[in-house]
């Protein structure tokens, strides 16, 4: 009874060995006998197996003497066998597509069945019951991690070693299947930047492991179930915000913008040490109309929040916002209204551009840069038949355009401007930016611009007077708060270096009412002025070289938190402090969010689930964003339109957001709209629509950046530069670094030694 039983596992054993790819190219010398084998291609004799047989083949020294006559293709086929057996992976040798089968479930569709689906099937059902046969050996689906996010970070992993040759067989199947992905994008009219959201990578990925005959979602599943599990997942993740409210307290940030159908929509964030939150849009048609209706809307979202987690609600600064903040604060005692920074900055660079001789340089600039894009084809057409040898052009625009940039008076102006303008921008980029809370920094900002825009006209008055009355117009009324001197107070990077700040009573005062109006409790009160005697002598470890060197290298709400455990009471006060954001900016980060789900599209979708969509993608999106805060310039290249008109006016868009403005966004996609211009923009897209039908040609488009009325430009001066008349001299020999009559302006050099360094890390 033994020998038969005997007899049929060897015979099962023979069988199992001879599926070895091996056995191709070289045979038994004996029926039956596996252990000794017979080259095809040189006829010789080795012995030990068919392991010993293909290292003969392959000509692995070291065991066996090495075939001269092999084939390469031969050599490699085995060689790559024997290196996916050794990696623990099945391999098949059945058909045509013994090589390929390997990574057949990563498609959907094996190498070489031409998309017969009776084949694939045949396919993976030998995979299946050679992967049930084989037993703890693992398959081509095992070789995936567990969760979409290993898949990526492994597939980068194996793109950093060479390419083989099963790999590059697959090149057919990967460009089919990149076929159909972008099949689907131009079908469904998708902007091409969504092709670089993480959650598309991670989509793919988990297609990729769950393998073929994945069955999509219905209609109803994505509508309703998955949408609600989305909608946890994102709690989930604003889990770690709500706690920080309740710990350290939060900003409200409320903007409002008008939309296509002339609809206010007001977006309402929540900004906290943990990041910004959306928590609604409203439509708010009814209540921004009047102060006292946008107060009983903002009255409305902090009660929603919980008035002892508020700190501050910050808006924008028109009157009817002035107006609810003030009675807001009436009811709230312990809440502050603060206009929004940014706001207040754009409102100060758009009254200094409105000075005569910084609009009559800016128009002057618009004119020549827009002519410079609206003619670029043509000229560089044109120089292929003039040997590269530039023509001017006798229109006269071009006449004006070349006068424009041979005239010094307009360098010297261009210059004027960039000594007026650029602190001032520094400081909205501080404002504007999310790698750490502006709070803390914007009232030495703001001094460090003047003293910069002082140094740079050499302390005369008579140039920058003007500039300094609309700055101090907009400090004085708008950013000249408690808070903001509370928070320079706080920062030890600047009270420490300034032993006068102690005994500025502007800066104190305002420290004080803080104290006041956000403590409530008067034993803790006077808790924190005792622990603020201490934080002024610079107390134990206040002071030490140790904690100096800490708070020039991070934010002050982690040097309170790191060395502030001697004052608790403060410490809590200052973190609550420096911690706040002094901007709206978070509202503006993509204007079309609600807009796209208000598409028609989904018009019939009820609030609730329209609440749903936006929760889900705005919040999913700026967690992403402020995951990537230290990546990311508040005020990028990349964000400013290349259609404005500072390059070609009205000109068409022709960039990879080819879909339009109706499609959705991903994270970082750059959008269309400005602080000052975002309600002009949805009024404007209606009358450009009008227009484009009455346009034959882009040209004519093109030609509105160069037929700019030039009344403008016979504006007086206030300062004393060159006439327009005047004969052009450009001198460029070297200077003493003044800047004379007649000579080429030396440039602009932006004294970044001078606050550069004000909020923002080495």
């Amino acid at each position: 009874m033994a020998e038969p039983s005997s007899d049929a596992a060897t015979a099962s054993a023979t069988r199992k060995n001879k599926a070895d790819p091996g056995w191709k190219y070289c045979h038994s010398l004996v029926e039956g006998d596996t252990n000794t084998i017979v080259c095809n291609f040189c006829g010789k004799i080795t012995k030990g197996g068919i392991t010993r047989a293909k290292q003969h083949l392959i000509r692995k020294s070291g065991n066996v003497a090495a075939c001269k006559k092999t084939p390469p293709n031969v050599v490699e086929v085995l060689k790559e066998y024997m290196a996916t057996k050794k990696s623990g992976t099945t391999y098949s040798t059945s058909g045509s597509g013994n090589m390929a089968n390997v990574r057949d479930f990563e498609f959907g569709e094996p190498i070489g069945c031409d998309g017969s689906e009776d084949k694939f099937a045949d396919s993976c059902n030998a995979a299946t019951s050679a992967k049930t046969k084989c037993g703890t050996k693992k398959g081509p689906m095992e070789k995936f991690c567990k969760n979409p996010e290993n898949a990526i970070n492994r597939r980068k992993m194996e793109m950093l070693r060479q390419m083989n040759i099963r790999e590059s067989m697959d090149k057919n199947e990967v460009l089919k299947v990149h076929q159909h992905i972008a099949r689907f994008w131009y079908q469904a009219g998708l902007s091409f930047n969504l092709i670089k959201l993480k959650s598309f990578e991670n989509m793919v990925a988990a297609i990729g492991q769950y393998g073929p005959h994945l069955p999509i979602p219905s209609y109803h599943d994505i509508r309703v179930p998955l949408l609600k599990k989305e909608v946890e997942y994102t709690e989930n993740l604003m889990k770690g915000h709500r706690e920080q409210w309740v710990k350290y307290g939060c900003t409200i940030m409320s903007d409002a913008w008008t939309d296509r159908k002339q609809r206010c929509i007001i977006n309402f964030l929540i900004n906290s040490q943990a990041g910004t939150m959306f928590l609604k849009s409203v439509d708010g048609s009814d209540f921004v109309k009047t102060g006292e209706k946008l107060f009983e809307l903002l009255d409305a979202i902090v009660e929603e929040v919980g008035e002892e987690n508020v700190v501050q609600v910050v808006t924008d600064n028109g009157s009817n916002y002035v107006l609810a903040g003030k009675l807001l604060e009436e009811k709230r005692k312990h809440i502050y209204w603060t206009p929004c920074a940014a706001h207040c900055i754009d409102l100060m660079l758009e009254d200094i551009g409105k000075l005569p001789l910084i609009r009559k340089i800016i128009r002057r600039a618009i004119n020549l840069v827009g002519f410079i894009y609206a003619h670029s084809s043509t000229l560089s057409l044109l120089k292929k038949f003039t040997n590269k040898r530039e023509l001017l052009s006798k229109e006269p625009k071009g006449k004006e355009a070349a006068k424009v940039v041979l005239m010094p008076s307009f360098w010297n102006s261009v210059v004027y401007t960039l000594k007026v303008m650029a602190p001032l921008v520094k400081v909205l980029r501080l404002v504007d930016g999310e790698r750490k809370p502006a709070m803390g920094y914007i009232y030495e900002a703001m001094d460090k611009a003047k003293e910069t825009i002082i140094k740079s006209f050499n302390n005369n008055g008579s140039k920058y007077k003007d500039v300094f009355a609309i700055i101090d117009k907009r400090w004085n009324c708008q950013l000249h708060r408690p808070l903001h001197a509370a928070a320079h107070f706080l920062n030890p990077e600047f009270f420490y270096n300034n032993t006068d700040l102690e005994f500025d009573f502007e800066v104190t005062n305002g420290l004080f009412e803080c104290i006041r109006k956000l403590i409530p409790q008067f034993d803790v009160q006077q808790k924190i002025l005792t622990e603020l005697h201490l934080y002024k002598i610079g107390a134990d470890h206040f002071d030490s070289d140790f904690t100096m060197a800490q708070m020039k290298t991070h934010s002050p709400t982690y040097w309170w938190r790191m060395f502030g455990s001697q004052t608790p009471n403060l410490q809590k006060l200052a973190i609550k402090i420096l911690s706040l954001t002094c901007s709206a900016s978070g509202c503006e980060r993509n204007w079309s969010v609600l807009e796209q789900i208000h598409s028609k599209k989904r018009n019939r979708v009820e609030h609730k689930r329209l609440h749903d969509l936006v929760f889900v993608k705005y919040n999913q999106q700026l967690k992403q964003r402020y995951n990537a805060r230290d990546e990311i310039d508040p005020i990028s290249l990349n964000d400013i339109d290349v259609c404005n008109e500072w390059l070609v006016g009205e000109m068409d868009q022709d960039g990879d957001n080819d879909a339009g403005n109706d499609l959705a966004s991903g994270v970082g996609e750059c959008r269309m709209y400005t602080r000052r211009k975002k309600q002009k923009t949805s009024v404007a897209a209606a009358q450009t629509s009008k227009k484009q039908a009455m346009v034959v040609g882009s040209s004519s488009r093109k030609q509105k950046a160069v037929q700019e009325n030039d009344e403008d430009l016979d504006v007086e001066e206030n300062i004393d530069v060159e006439s327009e008349e005047e004969e052009i001299m450009v001198n460029f020999e070297a200077s003493d670094g003044k800047e004379g009559e007649g000579d080429a302006p030396l440039p602009y050099d932006n004294n970044e030694d001078d606050y550069v360094g004000i909020g923002e890390d080495d």
